[in-house]
């Protein structure tokens, strides 16, 4: 990291720290030295009594953050290298530090807040969406499995819509976010710059009682009788085969959309959906999902997946295997085995913790 690195703008407006995710010409996709300079102003204000609340946001009016730098995980693939696992290891331990934050951790999830932009943003104490939220997990498109906690969150979500979104890569607005437990306060875009700056000068709770609305109605609630009992399948193949008997548009649709998705990352996925439901706190959830993230580096849907949809852009993704069938339980347990490199190991008490 370079004193003249502007990928994370880091200051204090009055009482507030602010964080402001710089990277509008790739939707402020997180890069390794993003995630440490995150890090690093948490570990300053954290011990600043002039700071009594963290606000993060994204450049460029478009989006908090898009994700992870897939393009660097890429060419972290196709040279053999190490960077990747790395990155991960570091920007799980920011997750669960945004968790266990001392202070209010203000995310403003307005616009496209996908992969690791959730990770940095549903993690916090205070989450907030606007009507131009869109908010989606979509790993599977790219032959990977939901990180940065986001299989601990999606888990927790009611019934099995944390499932429908984790296969399907769904995005959602500000209503189903806040039924899925992924945000906790809706705002009008309208209103972010006046809440900003009241957040410098007021306490959370007094500005939010100024400026939180009731928000739109989502879509996911209606379709839950369906999105149960589909979901609620022990196999990948059984879910589909239950959408399609369903004769629902919608249902079909849910269906069709899986079928395009990687049929090891779907399998995987699933597989460590119902795991962290008996993992208990988030860390053992995070170490999980480093062992995936890391078995993902040897897979060849990872770089095929980010190839068709980021590099090439052919949309056309040929996964291997090509099927569902052919994907075997070993293949999935590989996924759960411990990394070549080490296992992450996260702190779960105050005492325990490195901050």
């Amino acid at each position: 990291m370079t004193a003249a690195d502007q990928s994370v703008l880091v200051r204090t407006e009055g009482r507030a720290g602010r964080l402001t995710l710089n990277r509008p010409e790739a939707l402020n996709a997180l890069t390794h030295t993003m995630v440490r300079r995150v890090d690093e102003a948490l570990t300053v204000w954290e011990h600043d009594p002039a700071v009594r609340t963290v606000v993060i946001t994204g450049a460029g009016g478009r989006g908090l953050c898009a994700g992870g730098d897939i393009r660097s995980i890429h060419e972290d693939m196709r040279a053999g290298g190490t960077a990747s696992a790395g990155f991960w290891r570091d920007e799980y331990r920011l997750n669960a530090r945004i968790a266990h934050y001392p202070k209010p951790y203000v995310a403003v999830m307005d616009g496209i807040v996908m992969g690791g932009g959730v990770g940095v943003s549903a993690h916090g104490s205070v989450r907030i969406v606007t009507e131009r939220s869109r908010i989606a997990m979509p790993e599977t498109g790219i032959g990977f499995v939901p990180d940065v906690g986001g299989t601990y969150l999606l888990a927790l979500a009611p019934g099995e819509l944390g499932t429908h979104l984790a296969l399907t890569g769904a995005r959602i607005g500000a209503g189903d976010a806040l039924l899925c437990g992924l945000a906790d306060h809706f705002v009008l875009s309208y209103d972010l710059p006046r809440l900003l700056g009241d957040l410098a000068e007021r306490p959370v709770r007094d500005v939010l009682r100024r400026y939180v609305r009731r928000p739109p109605a989502g879509e996911l609630a209606g379709h839950r009788s369906w999105i149960d009992q589909c979901y609620g399948a022990g196999t990948v193949e059984e879910i589909v085969a239950r959408l399609r008997g369903r004769g629902a548009g919608t249902a079909e649709a849910a269906a069709d959309t899986l079928v395009t998705k990687s049929p090891t990352a779907l399998k995987v996925t699933l597989a460590a959906l119902r795991r962290a439901r008996r993992l208990g706190p988030m860390e053992r959830v995070l170490e999980q999902e480093y062992r995936v993230s890391c078995a993902a580096l040897a897979s060849p849907d990872l770089a095929e997946g980010i190839r068709a949809q980021v590099i090439d852009k052919d949309r056309s993704p040929r996964w291997t295997p090509a099927t569902l069938a052919e994907v075997t339980e070993a293949d999935v347990a590989r996924y759960f085995a411990p990394p070549a490199g080490g296992e992450l190991r996260l702190a779960t008490t105050p005492q325990e913790m490195p901050w």
